[in-house]
């Protein structure tokens, strides 16, 4: 007997936080005409080499990490995936800062003022 069986749905490389999703919404809700998203890249700069960077995009690339929240969809940089993998991406206002907060299980490192990392 053969059983049809549907694919299993891979889990996404990165957990976003209640928040995460939420600030993303926001961004959303003001981005600038044509775009499709925001972005989560790895590009190289500061001191551990590798940061962190989130930008709207206006295409998505076949490579990318596709994620759908409820506020818009976001991805990943499909060169920065495997640097991501099993992190959470949290959004956290103070009353002195606000901004994205990475918990990477693959950084190995930081550099002191906590701009950079490296895996």
């Amino acid at each position: 007997m053969t059983t049809a069986t549907t694919p299993r749905q891979r889990p996404a490389a990165l957990l976003l936080t209640p928040a995460a999703e939420a600030r993303i919404a926001a961004l959303m809700a003001k981005a600038p005409e044509g775009t499709v998203g925001v972005k989560l890249s790895t590009p190289r700069r500061g001191c551990s080499g590798l940061a962190y960077s989130v930008d709207y995009v206006a295409e998505a690339k076949p490579l990318d990490e596709k994620i759908e929240t409820p506020g818009g969809t976001f991805f990943i940089d499909g060169a920065s995936v495997l640097y991501l993998i099993g992190s959470t991406m949290d959004w956290v206002e103070d009353d002195f800062t606000a901004g994205f907060v990475f918990t990477n299980p693959n950084a190995k490192g930081t550099c002191g003022c906590g701009e950079s990392f490296m895996v």
